[in-house]
């Protein structure tokens, strides 16, 4: 079933695109022939810090794509000035490692990049494979030579890197690119590749139900547009059912996690670039279930232009899960660590919230370990746990917790050998320099009707009709060869412009948000040498609902760690850590 068709009552599919074309045209610069876009950067890959706007190779294909898709003919030969153009700036330099990619940005070469990000033979090449699949006959003869040319180079870079079925979205999208390129240039040897890292997946995936990138609204998403792409294009049948089943995973998981009374993707997210819904997630969702999930009036509904005929649909099994609120537990083992350690996550909802936790993650700032959604007079407000440096998501400070239902006890301790911002691009040495540092629990969204209160080691909420209870059972923070200064750990609470936030996580929280933080550290820049610390540890637990603050467990310290154990509606739960960083 295709749910982008112009038989679909729901909207017209075709007037979509080509409104939302139209409305880019001013976008266009016929000078380097590619799409303008505003500069942003999740802080890798680009060296770029400032600029008042970049030529975005991705975005400028994706365009093209809708220009030909409209099938407007005055809009074909900009698409083709854009598509010879991108295609130009492709590595072809096979002695290179970054053969067969592009770099993000016009203004950017491969060179600049910090590092090069070779997903970008995955994204691009998708794009020149839809372009040939659906437009092959339109492209002058020396185009569609150098777009095929193109896609060939994409393909062996994607066969070389050969990324596994760990790295969920690659891994598929690379299976789109080699497989439906096989297929459409007649190379059996990228076809072949290409249903085989689609079994691939199918085999690591199906055992645990879950995809690698767990409960990722963003990743989960862009799974589901490449899946459905793969069905809707391939020709191959064993193809067709290995995408679907793995289709039926994605949604099972979507409808699991959707809490009604937000209208808010349940926690914990592995992957997440902003922590509300967007108004795009939202009308994705809208059309996928027909219409049935209802956020706005037709007139006022967003399109992607990567929705057009990509095949997406909500199965009909999984609809009903979005309409209505119900109390429900989803905890699942999506993985194993690389220590060997079971990967485990909790979410547990009620038609009033919604309170979601790994068992064990780092805290950068694309996951969200500790993530809770309350009913706040109709409107969503969200309480995100972050350990931050310099005001940045530290990817080297740890996430671990106990979730029972509406309460979780959770620590957060420190790794040596972890990264900073990023846990592979920009790795320590065990010591960072840091004016700032400090754990935060953000509560951001609707801010109104919010209660708030601190009473020495305990913070009390009240949002809307729900009561909530953040306690602090242990805190330590010392030993850089120094005696150890005794310390008053005490939360505090401020209202802060989001706009000061430098991760980026923020965009989609309003004008504000409630910053309820523990600082660790604010004042003269100084080195923390985790090495030495002799103990670096917190213990916390966060309750909702009626008996938010019923919980009184026993903490026992010695030399090596922290013990904090008690009992929760007669559920024995414990925590325990280590005091000293040490490695992952």
């Amino acid at each position: 079933m295709n749910l982008l068709n112009d038989a679909t009552p729901l909207f017209d599919n075709r007037q979509k695109l080509t409104a939302l074309i139209d409305a880019m045209d001013s976008q266009y610069n016929p000078e380097n022939r590619m799409l303008t876009s505003p500069f942003s950067s999740p802080g890798y890959h680009t060296t770029i810090k400032q600029a008042p706007f970049i030529h975005s190779t991705r975005s400028s294909l994706a365009y093209a794509l809708g220009l030909l898709d409209t099938e407007q003919e005055y809009n074909a030969q900009r698409a083709f000035d854009i598509i010879g153009q991108v295609v130009s700036l492709q590595d072809t330099d096979r002695s290179r490692s970054t053969f067969g990619i592009w770099s993000w940005f016009y203004e950017e070469p491969l060179d600049q990049m910090s590092p090069p990000d070779w997903n970008w033979a995955d994204f691009c090449g998708k794009l020149l494979v839809l372009i040939i699949s659906r437009h092959a006959e339109r492209l002058p003869a020396e185009l569609r030579k150098a777009v095929e040319q193109a896609i060939c180079n994409a393909c062996d870079a994607i066969i070389i890197r050969n990324i596994g079925p760990h790295y969920t979205n690659i891994a598929i999208m690379g299976a789109f690119v080699t497989l439906i390129a096989g297929e459409l240039l007649e190379r059996q040897n990228y076809a072949a590749y290409g249903l085989d890292r689609l079994a691939k997946l199918h085999a690591y995936t199906m055992p645990r139900q879950a995809f690698q990138e767990y409960n990722s609204p963003n990743y989960t998403y862009i799974a589901i547009l490449e899946l459905s792409a793969i069905v809707t294009e391939t020709s191959n049948p064993q193809a067709k059912q290995l995408g679907n089943e793995l289709l039926d995973i994605a949604w099972k998981s979507v409808a699991d996690h959707y809490h009604a009374s937000t209208q808010q993707w349940s926690g914990p997210h592995s992957r997440c670039y902003q922590t509300l819904l967007t108004p795009l997630n939202k009308a994705f969702l809208q059309m996928a279930t027909g219409g049935r999930l209802a956020f706005y009036p037709e007139s006022e509904l967003l399109y992607n232009e990567g929705w057009y005929k990509c095949g997406a649909v909500c199965p009909e099994q999984y609809v009903e899960q979005f309409l209505h609120p119900a109390e429900r537990t989803v905890r699942e083992c999506f993985g194993v660590s690389g220590s060997g350690d079971e990967k485990w996550s909790t979410t547990y909802m009620t038609p009033a919230y919604s309170l979601g936790s790994f068992k064990k993650e780092i805290m950068w700032n694309q996951t969200r370990t500790l993530l809770a959604y309350v009913d706040n007079g109709g409107q969503a407000t969200y309480l995100h746990l972050r350990a931050l440096h310099d005001g940045y998501d530290y990817c080297s400070a740890i996430f671990h917790g106990e979730q029972r239902a509406g309460h979780v006890l959770f620590g957060v301790n420190f790794v040596v050998n972890g990264g900073d911002t990023h846990p592979n691009l920009d790795m320590i040495d065990g010591t960072i320099e840091a004016s700032d540092f400090r754990l935060r629990l953000e509560v951001g969204g609707a801010l109104e009707q919010i209660g708030k209160s601190v009473h020495k080691d305990q913070v009390k909420l009240q949002i809307g009709e729900t009561a909530l209870s953040l306690v602090t059972w242990f805190a330590a923070f010392s030993g850089q060869g120094e005696k150890p200064e005794p310390k008053e750990w005490r939360w505090e609470i401020n209202e802060i412009d989001s706009g000061n936030d430098t991760s980026g996580n923020n965009k989609d929280s309003g004008s504000s948000i409630l910053a309820i933080d523990l600082v660790i550290h604010s004042g003269e820049k100084r080195t923390i040498d985790f090495a030495k610390l002799e103990q670096a540890a917190f213990v916390f637990s966060l309750s909702i609902g009626d008996e938010a603050a019923s919980f009184a467990p026993q903490v026992v310290q010695t030399a090596e760690q922290i013990e904090v154990s008690g009992d929760w509606h007669h559920e024995a739960l414990a925590l325990s850590l280590p005091l000293r960083p040490g490695k992952q």
